[in-house]
């Protein structure tokens, strides 16, 4: 392909609108514009690497067994019902309706459009397992589109759907998807960390996320510094050394706190540190009102809340709820007295001289003793993870990083297909639960994971596996006949050999095209001037190489091919 005879639209000036790298080198590289917030266009340099992306996916799909399918993107919403997460899932969907009246859903996710689909093809033991796939357009309706490709309101996805006979044969299906994964990552030129993570509104046992470690990242990530625990900031434990009992405390004492509300100003107001001050927080779960208690320097983890209550809603209880349960203003509620069910976190299992709120406007505890004087329905970890917390696993001190998930696989169980009745005969004819697992790659987002991952001041470093094109041939001279004729030769040697390579016949100056390759990232510049003709050579530079190396132009393609062919054996090196 020739430059002049493509869109490739640079740009020098950083954009605006871009707030990490990635994004800024997405758009200034000419591979995507933005529409609106959330929607962009893939120019050819950008849908030329997206592909490059989808065929690894589909590739590793295929050698794991998955079955590739297409499943509309449009769902009546019924469906949604039927799996009772039109409610959960709810303002993150976009919903219409249709000319009858008939209310539709743009497509966030597939589980219940396959296991439909199972439920109506899928009747024997005989059939399973089976896993099926599609590559396909997502909508979400993001409350703040942001960073680029990251979180966008319409996205490409891989979604993949395995179905079995008994939790121990998903569990086959799931190591399978979790390989592959590692492998496709791997050939993306992604190095990619598993983490233990939440399932969320789609549910299941557990789950794991593949994180690209980046300092961009949305997600937190925790990590141990001597093991290889790691889980995001929803799902992430520590281990929690519990109190002994208490001897003996002092009787509770009410104290005037006269408007003050917070952990920060009780613990200044009546000199006692955040630690020994217990933060009590109103929810509904449900739509039921439950207390949650923790520490006063730590903050409640609302997934692992959720899970410990088995609540499909939480949210925290508005003011009047919170006024109702506590006979006090916001800021003053406390666990002794309370009817409602108290969960603690595990850290305060016997926590003994506590301050607490009084449940009495401008007031608070001193000397809680929780045993004694509160009625805790259970102690759980209800607790988000700090830096400096103890590993669950080993004696490691946990840390916390940055991430951006480009993939999650879940064991989702029979969630899913007890609620379209996907069941299988076995072999006494005993009708069962098929076993679900479900498996997502953001393959957009992917894109814009290598090039935060793998850039420098200069602009993207693409592996070779996904750029837009492997080679960038510069011709230097274009009105030069040896140059032209050189460069068309080798650019027919390159096209037949299955290479794919744009010659930049641009009439710019060296320094121009020299810029643009390094921005664009091509994995190979390959340069070919009067000058170096003159003394028989033409230069090749990997993008991340510092020195050239210097070919005759009988043996460039040859040196091409033997370097392109190292570069996708290292990008593979150690995986299953």
């Amino acid at each position: 392909m020739r430059w002049t005879k493509t869109l490739v639209a640079t740009l020098r000036e950083e954009p605006q609108e871009a707030e990490i790298i990635s994004h800024k080198l997405l758009l200034r590289a000419g591979l995507i514009r933005r529409l609106a917030g959330g929607l962009y266009t893939f120019l050819p340099l950008g849908l030329r690497a997206l592909r490059k992306v989808e065929a690894i996916v589909r590739e590793e799909m295929d050698r794991a067994g998955a079955l590739e399918v297409l499943m509309p993107a449009l769902q009546p919403a019924e469906l949604w019902e039927q799996s009772d997460r039109l409610t959960t899932m709810g303002p993150n969907m976009f919903k219409l309706k249709d000319r009858h009246d008939r209310l539709m859903t743009l497509g966030p996710t597939h589980e219940e459009v396959i296991t439909d689909l199972v439920s109506r093809e899928i009747s024997s033991y005989r059939q399973l397992p089976a896993t099926f796939y599609q590559i396909q357009t997502k909508f979400r309706d993001e409350i703040r589109p942001r960073f680029g490709l990251m979180r966008a309101k319409e996205f490409i996805m891989k979604d993949a759907y395995s179905f079995d006979v008994s939790s121990e044969a998903a569990d086959a299906s799931y190591k399978a998807m979790y390989d592959a994964y590692k492998r496709l990552f791997a050939r993306c030129g992604l190095r990619t960390k598993p983490v233990e993570a939440d399932t969320g509104d789609i549910g299941g046992s557990s789950s794991h996320e593949f994180m690209v470690m980046a300092e961009a990242g949305e997600d937190a990530v925790i990590e141990c510094s001597k093991c290889s625990y790691a889980a995001n900031v929803e799902r992430a434990e520590r281990r929690v050394t519990v109190a002994q009992p208490a001897g003996d405390t002092p009787a509770t004492l009410k104290v005037d706190t006269p408007d003050v509300r917070t952990i920060a100003a009780v613990s200044a107001f009546l000199k006692v540190p955040p630690a020994k001050l217990i933060k009590t927080v109103i929810y509904l779960a449900d739509n039921k009102p439950v207390a949650a208690l923790v520490a006063g320097d730590r903050e409640i983890n609302e997934p692992k809340l959720k899970r410990a209550l088995d609540a499909k809603t939480l949210e925290i209880a508005p003011d009047n709820i919170v006024t109702e349960v506590t006979d006090a203003p916001v800021g003053f509620a406390g666990p002794v007295g309370l009817s409602i069910p108290i969960y603690a976190d595990l850290s305060l299992t016997n926590a003994a001289d506590m301050v607490t709120g009084a449940n009495a406007a401008d007031a608070h505890l001193l000397h809680v003793d929780l045993t004694r004087d509160a009625n805790v329905t259970a102690y759980r970890d209800i607790s988000v993870v700090n830096a400096g917390d103890a590993c669950p696993r080993c004696n490691g001190e946990l840390c916390v990083a940055r991430g951006i998930e480009v993939g999650h696989v879940f064991k989702l169980g029979t969630k899913y297909t007890e609620a379209f009745e996907a069941t299988y005969q076995d072999e006494s004819g005993k009708a069962e639960p098929i076993v679900m697992g479900c498996y997502g790659i953001g393959v957009t987002r992917v894109l814009q994971a290598i090039v935060e991952q793998s850039h420098d001041n200069n602009g993207v470093i693409w592996p070779v596996s996904t750029a837009p094109y492997a080679v960038g041939l510069l011709s230097l001279d274009p009105s030069d006949t040896a140059v032209a004729a050189t460069v068309t030769e080798l650019e027919a040697q390159l096209e037949a050999a299955g290479i794919d390579v744009l010659v930049d016949d641009r009439d710019e100056r060296p320094g121009v095209k020299f810029k643009d390759a390094d921005l664009i990232g091509f994995p190979l510049r390959v340069v070919v001037g009067a000058k170096g003709l003159a003394k028989g050579f033409i230069e090749i530079k990997q993008r991340s190489a510092v020195e050239s190396v210097f070919a005759p132009p009988a043996e460039a393609l040859e040196t091409i091919q033997k370097t392109i062919n190292t570069m996708l054996a290292e990008l593979t090196a150690g995986q299953p």
